[in-house]
Parts: C-alpha cells; sequence; structure tokens
C-alpha cells in the first residue's frame, strides 16, 4: 500500500481535475507547513517571536523536505498528522529556532487552519469552472431562445416550451451556486485557539519571554488570519463549526445544481429522445457503436454522493466540550471527498455544456408526437368562449381519444366540428405558437450577471 497523494482508480470523476492536486496528500502538507510558518510569522510580526524564527521555519518549510508516508503511518500514535509533522519540522528548523514552531498552538489550530487553505485553493478552482459552465449555458440560452421543444411533467409532454428557456434555467442554478460558493470562499476562517481555545499558552508564553511582551491575543488572531490569506474569526471555533456547516452545505448544493443540467442532459440524450448529445461521448468496452454520456453520468453521480458526505460533516457539528473526540476528526476524509467531488462535477460541467449538441429539428419533430395534444391547454381556454366551457371540454376530450385511437392530428379532427369553423385551428393547434412568455423569461435571465 502507498501512501501520499491519492490515487483515483475508481474516482474517474475526479481524477486529473485541478480539484485533484489542490486536495492531495501533499497539497494537505503544503497547507500544514503553511500554517505552520504563518504562526511564526504572524508572532514574529507582533514581537513574540525573532524574525529569524520565521525565517527559519519557514526556509525548513520545504514539502520536498517531508516524508508524507511517514507522517501518515506516525499520525495513529496522536490520531492526527499534525503531530508527527511538529517533530519533523522542529527538527528541520534546528535547535536555535526550533522552539518557535507551532508554539502556542494546539493540533486542531493547525490541522483546521490547513483544511480551510485546502478549501479556499479548491474554491478557487471551483469558481473558475462555474464560470466557464455558465457562460457556455448564457450562449446555448440565447441561441435557443426561440428553438420550441416539448415540455415535459411527470416524464409526459406537457406543453410546449424552449430550450433556451430550459439553459437559462440550468444557468440560474449554476449561479446561485457560484453565489453561494462565492460568499463561503470569502468567509473561511483561520483558527487559533490553543488547547481549550482560550489563547492562554500564547499569553503565558509572552510572560516567560525575556522580554516579557505583553500579548493582543486578538491582534494575533488578526496577523494568522492576514498571514493564511483567510478571515479573521471571532472566536476560536475548535467545536463551533459554523465554517464545515457552511462549506458543507455550498458545496452540496453545488453538486446538486450541476446535477440538474446532468440528469437532463441523460434523459434529452436517451437514443429514443435525442433532442441534445455530448460534444463527444465515451466508449463501451462491449459495444463499438455507442457513445456514452460520460460527462453527465459522472457529474449525476457526484450529485447523488454529495448530500450523504455533507449530512456526516452536519453530524460532526455536535461536538463535545472546548475540543471533541471523533467529531472532528470525522470531517477529514468526507469534506475532502466532497471537495474532490465538487471540483470534478465543475470540471465535467463545464466541458459538457461548452460541447452539447442540440437537436433543433428532433425537438420539432418530438412536438408532434401527440398529434397536437401538446397544446389542449390553449384550445380549452380558446373554445370555452365558443362553445361553452363543459362543452369545450367534452369536445377535447373525445377528439384526444380519436386522435390516439384513429392516428389523426387533432387538427383535422377539430375541422370536422361546423361550430368551430370561425377559429383559425391551425394557428391554434401550433405548438411553437404556444411557448408563453419563454422568450421573456429567458431574457430576463440572462440578464443576471
Amino acid at each position: 500500500m502507498t501512501f501520499g497523494d491519492s490515487e483515483a482508480l475508481l474516482a474517474p470523476g475526479w481524477a486529473g481535475s485541478p480539484a485533484s492536486a489542490a486536495t492531495s496528500d501533499t497539497a494537505y502538507l503544503r497547507a500544514l507547513l503553511d500554517a505552520e510558518v504563518a504562526l511564526t510569522r504572524a508572532q514574529a510580526s507582533l514581537g513574540l517571536a525573532p524574525a529569524e524564527a520565521a525565517t527559519a521555519v519557514d526556509a525548513a518549510a520545504e514539502v520536498s523536505g517531508f516524508d508524507v508516508r511517514s507522517i501518515a503511518l506516525r499520525a495513529r500514535d496522536g490520531g492526527n498528522p499534525v503531530i508527527p509533522l511538529v517533530a519533523d519540522l522542529t527538527k528541520a528548523v534546528g535547535e536555535e529556532y526550533g522552539a518557535y514552531v507551532h508554539r502556542g498552538a494546539t493540533s486542531q489550530d493547525i490541522m483546521d487552519s490547513a483544511t480551510m487553505l485546502v478549501a479556499a485553493r479548491t474554491l478557487d478552482l471551483v469558481l473558475g469552472d462555474l464560470d466557464r459552465t455558465e457562460r457556455a449555458m448564457a450562449r446555448l440560452a440565447a441561441e435557443h431562445r426561440d428553438t420550441v421543444m416539448p415540455g415535459r411533467t411527470l416524464t409526459q409532454h406537457a406543453v410546449p416550451t424552449t430550450f433556451g428557456l430550459k439553459a437559462a434555467g440550468w444557468r440560474s442554478l449554476v449561479l446561485d451556486a457560484r453565489d453561494r460558493v462565492f460568499a463561503v470562499r470569502g468567509s473561511l476562517p483561520a483558527q487559533l485557539g490553543g488547547a481549550a481555545g482560550t489563547l492562554a499558552a500564547f499569553t503565558a508564553f509572552g510572560a516567560a519571554d525575556t522580554q516579557a511582551v505583553a500579548v493582543d491575543t486578538e491582534a494575533l488572531m488578526a496577523a494568522y488570519a492576514r498571514e493564511l490569506g483567510l478571515a479573521g474569526p471571532v472566536l476560536p471555533w475548535h467545536t463551533l463549526r459554523t465554517p464545515i456547516g457552511d462549506l458543507a452545505g455550498a458545496l452540496a448544493f453545488t453538486a446538486g445544481a450541476l446535477g440538474k443540467t446532468a440528469v437532463d442532459v441523460l434523459t434529452l440524450g436517451r437514443t429514443e429522445i435525442a433532442e441534445v448529445a455530448e460534444g463527444s461521448g465515451g466508449g463501451s468496452s462491449a459495444m463499438p457503436h455507442k457513445a456514452n454520456p460520460v460527462r453527465a453520468t459522472l457529474v449525476a453521480a457526484a450529485a447523488r454522493r454529495a448530500p450523504q458526505l455533507a449530512a456526516t460533516l452536519y453530524g460532526a457539528m455536535a461536538a463535545e466540550d472546548e475540543r471533541p473526540a471523533g467529531a472532528w476528526h470525522a470531517e477529514w476524509e468526507p469534506l475532502r471527498e466532497l471537495l474532490r467531488l465538487v471540483g470534478g462535477a465543475a470540471r465535467d460541467a463545464a466541458e459538457l455544456t461548452e460541447g452539447l449538441r442540440v437537436h433543433t429539428e428532433v425537438m420539432r419533430e418530438h412536438l408532434g408526437l401527440t398529434h397536437g395534444l401538446i397544446v389542449s391547454e390553449r384550445l380549452a381556454a380558446s373554445l370555452a368562449p365558443v362553445l361553452g366551457r363543459a362543452r369545450a371540454k367534452e369536445l377535447l376530450t373525445a377528439a384526444a381519444k380519436r386522435a390516439v385511437t384513429e392516428n389523426r392530428p387533432l387538427l383535422d379532427l377539430l375541422g370536422e366540428e361546423p361550430d368551430l369553423k370561425d377559429l383559425d385551428l391551425v394557428d391554434l393547434t401550433d405548438p411553437t405558437r404556444y411557448t408563453g412568455s419563454a422568450g421573456a423569461l429567458t431574457d430576463r435571465a440572462l440578464e443576471r450577471r
């Protein structure tokens, strides 16, 4: 068994994605080291450590100088990787300044801060792919503003809609996801509290220092956050897991938002429907003719997995005391997997929408599959003033049955009714003339930036 960068043999959804690299073991090690360096630099900026100590820690914190496999194995002794990492970093810094490594902090301070760094770096990548996706969707919506297609409810033809409105709806969800991810990205906080969230050790070290430096712990927390490029925490949040809950919610929502597009593409891309197709489908090991909708499949898979991972993170919010046993530890793997899933799904959604092929002629053909019944709602409203509501319903019900059993267009059957001779039945039964406000709604949706 090997350690280090996680293998992705069973994870094609995020394999090779930017999020994969951003959440690897090496990336986590980099974040842990960055958190340790930032702590010493923050203390040095306030006179709580020599400037030379910060320089020494920074110089020693090269990822290549640390054995990820060894750290992972030794993490079992203390239950987290920070403990063996601190030992290795202290040794690398050397005797003169080694005492300033991790000074005053607890393992959770470093682990939580590193997790926020990994999340921030991954979310930046996700936001880039969400921008690609929404731009592709905006193009689809604009190009197909007036492309009429069957609207489907409960799997059946309902009334006509437009593909432009469908694409605009996809984009609206992606923009909702982008807004949530952006807000969470900006609020990710550093963690600094010491052993039990009181910051007592930092004060004690200051008092014990040869220069008896007064410690402003609020300034220290702010300096630490600045060094990390994270938000400043109001309180240590060892057992106040709002940042994790917010991350879980934004990531699960994003997976679901992208999943909506994916399942629509999977449905509309079926052989029997074929209204859309992926730009370049995947192959089959047994059937040479197939072009499987692989991108949509992987996005849909991520959408189905994300809620359960988020549920684990929400469950971990019930964290006892000032630092918990098990709740905090339960977060690490599902959070990383959630970041990976959403990062991979965002990449795949961008590729899917940028290459999506829309078969407008098939959509137009499908409008006639029900012999004109797709506009029965319009007909009911138009015939009621002429025939009376009860008579109109009776006539349409009978005509609908005949259209199906006799395989005849509803237009022809209604044309046999003398009471309807003064109506423009060609117009009333034209599905392309009954899309309501689809165009205006599409325009309205595209105004959102």
